[in-house]
C-alpha cells in the first residue's frame, strides 16, 4: 500500500494542535462584529439575521477548513469544533467589550448550534467539493450582500406576560406592598434569571400621588431609574401602569445596547396589578405587555417569555412574602 501523498488528508489521528483551528475561527468571528457594527449608513447591525445566523456558521467553516487542511476529520469533530470555536468567539467578543454579558447569555446557545452545522458544511464540502477554499470565499461574502438587502429595523411584535399568585393577607396589606416597595434586597429577587444574567436588580419602586393620578418611582441597580404613570386605578383593587423612560433613565453600560429597556429591539410597555378577595387571602394577578423588535423574534419572542416570565413570579413571590410578613399575627407570649 503507497503512502498518502504529502499534505494529502489521512485518516490518521490528528498531529497537529487545535490551537490554529479554533483561533482562525475566533478571528473570522471577531472581524466579521467589527464590520457588521451599524456604522456604515446605519446597515449591517449585529442584530440583523444576515449576521446572527450567518457569523456562528462561518466561524465554524473557517474553524473546520483548518483543521481539515491536513488531516481528515470524522463528522463528529466537525460538529465539536464548530461549536468549540464559536463558544470561544462569544466568549471573545465579551472579554473585548464588544458585546455584554447579558447578550452572550442570550446568544451563546444558538450561536453553538448553528457553528456546529457550519462545521459539518465545511467537513462536507471537503469531501465532495474539490474547491473548498473559493467556497469558502463565497460564504464569507454572504453577510454582507444579504445584509445589504435585510432590513435593519423590523416593527416587531407586541408580548403579553401573564401570572397569579394566592397571598395568605387581605387586599389591603397587598395594596400596601405594591405601593411602597422599598429597601429591596438582593436575596429577595435573585430567583430570576433575567437578574442572575446581568440585569440590574430592583432596589426601591414607591408610589406617590399627583393631580393627574399615580406615580411610581423606580430605582434599579447602576443607576438605572424610570417612571410607572397609573392609565387607571381602584384602591386595593386594580392599578394599571405605563412606563416612561426618561434620556438619563438607563445610564451608559447599565445594561447591554440590545437589550436596553425602552430601546429600539426591547420596550416594556404595561404592566397591571388586579387583587381579588379569596377565602384566606388575596390572589394577586399580574400582566405585563412588551415589545420585542428583532429579525429572529422566533427566538427572541419565547426567549423572553421565558426570562419576563421568571421575572413576574419573582415578583409577585416578592410581593407575597412581605404582605404575609406583615400580616401574620405576632406568636403570643410562652410562660416561663
Amino acid at each position: 500500500m503507497s503512502a498518502p501523498a504529502p499534505g494529502s488528508p489521512t485518516t490518521a489521528p490528528a498531529r497537529r494542535t487545535w490551537l490554529w483551528p479554533l483561533l482562525a475561527g475566533l478571528v473570522a468571528g471577531i472581524t466579521l462584529r467589527l464590520v457588521l457594527n451599524g456604522r456604515l449608513d446605519g446597515r449591517y447591525e449585529t442584530m440583523m439575521l444576515s449576521f446572527v445566523l450567518l457569523a456562528p456558521l462561518l466561524v465554524g467553516m473557517v474553524a473546520v477548513y483548518v483543521a481539515e487542511r491536513h488531516v481528515r476529520r470524522s463528522w463528529g469533530t466537525y460538529a465539536g469544533v464548530g461549536a468549540m470555536a464559536n463558544l470561544i468567539f462569544v466568549a471573545g467578543t465579551l472579554l473585548t467589550s464588544l458585546e455584554g454579558a447579558i447578550c452572550v447569555f442570550l446568544a451563546l446557545p444558538v450561536f453553538v448550534v448553528i457553528g456546529s452545522f457550519g462545521g459539518l458544511l465545511m467537513g462536507a464540502i471537503y469531501r465532495y467539493l474539490k474547491r473548498p477554499r473559493q467556497t469558502l470565499y463565497g460564504f464569507m461574502l454572504l453577510p454582507l450582500v444579504l445584509g445589504a438587502i435585510e432590513n435593519p429595523h423590523p416593527e416587531g411584535r407586541v408580548e403579553r406576560i401573564e401570572r397569579r399568585i394566592l397571598i395568605a393577607a387581605p387586599p389591603a396589606e397587598v395594596w400596601r406592598q405594591l405601593m411602597t416597595a422599598d429597601a429591596i434586597r438582593p436575596d429577595e429577587v435573585d430567583a430570576a434569571w433575567t437578574y442572575r444574567i446581568g440585569v440590574p436588580k430592583p432596589l426601591a419602586g414607591i408610589v406617590r400621588q399627583t393631580p393627574t393620578g399615580l406615580v411610581r418611582e423606580v430605582r434599579m441597580g447602576k443607576g438605572i431609574h424610570f417612571q410607572q404613570m397609573s392609565t387607571d386605578w381602584r384602591p386595593q383593587r386594580y392599578v394599571s401602569w405605563r412606563y416612561h423612560f426618561d434620556e438619563d433613565s438607563v445610564p451608559a453600560g447599565a445594561l447591554d445596547d440590545h437589550v436596553r429597556i425602552g430601546g429600539e429591539y426591547f420596550e416594556l410597555l404595561d404592566t397591571a396589578y388586579t387583587l381579588t378577595p379569596r377565602a384566606g387571602g388575596t390572589e394577586l394577578a399580574m400582566t405585563l405587555d412588551y415589545r420585542v423588535s428583532t429579525a429572529f423574534d422566533w427566538y427572541a419572542a419565547p426567549l423572553g417569555r421565558w426570562l419576563l416570565g421568571g421575572q413576574s413570579e419573582t415578583l409577585l413571590s416578592f410581593y407575597r412574602r412581605r404582605a404575609e410578613a406583615r400580616h401574620r399575627p405576632a406568636a403570643p407570649p410562652t410562660s416561663g
